[in-house]
């Protein structure tokens, strides 16, 4: 490609082709960014990606080879449903580590997520995508699909496998909650925080143990850090703590490098109907309250910033795109779609975002090199 393409453009240049030479009339890179160019600025099926490029034939030419021109939808179908899963999404994890340039702890949120629309015979009957989501960059980190016949379970370490580790916090819902993920965790160099529900009845009943035996002692001889919110507004009011247990006692064996265990605690009132929840969580940082409170909660960002956002702006949830590895290769160009168009620091939807990468390529340029440039 010539010099000034994209930036993604060398990070993609191990990925190997799944097409036989002779049929090999498009580069693959070219391919690979007419299908992220067309996403960002709104096509939503293989038809848009091909209309996408032959409107914006000449834009393309400037920094793309295009040797017979623009590939048809067929093209982009065969080739995305052929390309290697694993291989492309560890070029992803490569670009977005160096677009992120994250500083001091790295905070990686782990969720999975549905494509209801597309088919597959996963534990949720449709293709499941499970993502590492950088939440303070708001970028994807990698992505892996679940098996067929299979859960969350066994795709989480196949994801934390391309991760760098060295010096994250991974925060996992309580389908991570496993010795066997916070042992790859902390074999990694990073740190967990991993929720404990029912799934795990010994750990989570010895957590609740711990809570309660520092209550009945008023937390005497407990090393312990709290933290209380109150919000008001809009007819709602809400009080959140947290309160943290350091080395504590009493655990299952197993569990690596247990540092804390951590209650996260919400009473809300709204027009006279009360509600409280309890949250458990154990974590190899040994953090403040504060500062658990706030990854917990940010933790959940990868719901608000990519998976909405992956349903109202980019409607996934009705893409039946389920064949061969077409399904989670689209979902991983969706996703750094979303990504680039969230380093974007002006202001306006996603959305809106998407129309403005269609009508001025030079805004859409600006969000394929990534905010700030690389």
């Amino acid at each position: 490609m010539p010099h000034d393409d994209p930036s993604l453009a060398r990070y993609f240049a191990d990925l190997p082709d799944p097409r036989v030479d002779r049929t090999k009339k498009h580069t693959l890179g070219d391919i690979l960014v007419i299908a992220l160019c067309a996403t960002i600025a709104g096509a939503d099926s293989w038809e848009e990606v091909e209309r996408f490029g032959r409107a914006k034939q000449g834009w393309l030419k400037t920094f793309l080879t295009l040797p017979n021109g623009v590939p048809s939808h067929d093209t982009f179908y065969r080739v995305f449903t052929r390309l290697d899963p694993k291989r492309f999404a560890g070029c992803v994890t490569r670009w977005m580590e160096a677009v992120c340039e994250a500083t001091g702890l790295r905070h990686i949120a782990i969720d999975g997520k549905a494509v209801r629309a597309a088919p597959g015979d996963t534990f949720s009957g449709c293709l499941h995508l499970v993502g590492a989501w950088a939440a303070e960059n708001r970028l994807i980190l990698g992505q892996e699909p679940v098996a067929d016949k299979s859960h969350e379970i066994a795709a989480i370490p196949e994801l934390l496998k391309v991760l760098a580790l060295k010096g994250a916090l991974v925060t996992i819902d309580a389908a991570g909650c496993q010795k066997a993920i916070a042992k790859q965790i902390r074999g990694g160099g990073g740190d967990y925080l991993l929720a404990v529900k029912g799934n795990q009845p010994s750990l989570h009943e010895a957590v609740l143990g711990v809570f309660d035996r520092a209550c009945e002692a008023d937390f005497a001889g407990f090393d312990h850090d709290g933290h209380e919110a109150v919000e008001d507004g809009h007819g709602r009011h809400e009080e959140r703590y947290v309160t943290v247990i350091h080395d504590p006692d009493g655990l299952p064996p197993g569990w690596p490098d247990v540092a804390a265990v951590v209650l996260v605690g919400r009473e809300r009132a709204v027009r006279g109907t009360n509600t409280s929840t309890a949250h458990y969580y154990i974590t190899s940082l040994l953090g403040t309250a504060e500062q658990l409170r706030r990854l917990v909660r940010r933790h959940w960002s990868v719901e608000n910033q990519l998976h909405w956002v992956l349903d109202v702006a980019f409607g996934e949830d009705s893409n039946r795109t389920a064949s061969g590895h077409a399904g989670a290769n689209l979902g991983l160009v969706r996703r750094a779609a979303v990504s680039l168009l969230q380093q974007d620091p002006g202001k306006g939807s996603i959305k809106a975002k998407r129309l403005s990468a269609a009508l001025d390529e030079g805004y859409l340029m600006r969000v394929l090199r990534g905010f700030p440039a690389i």
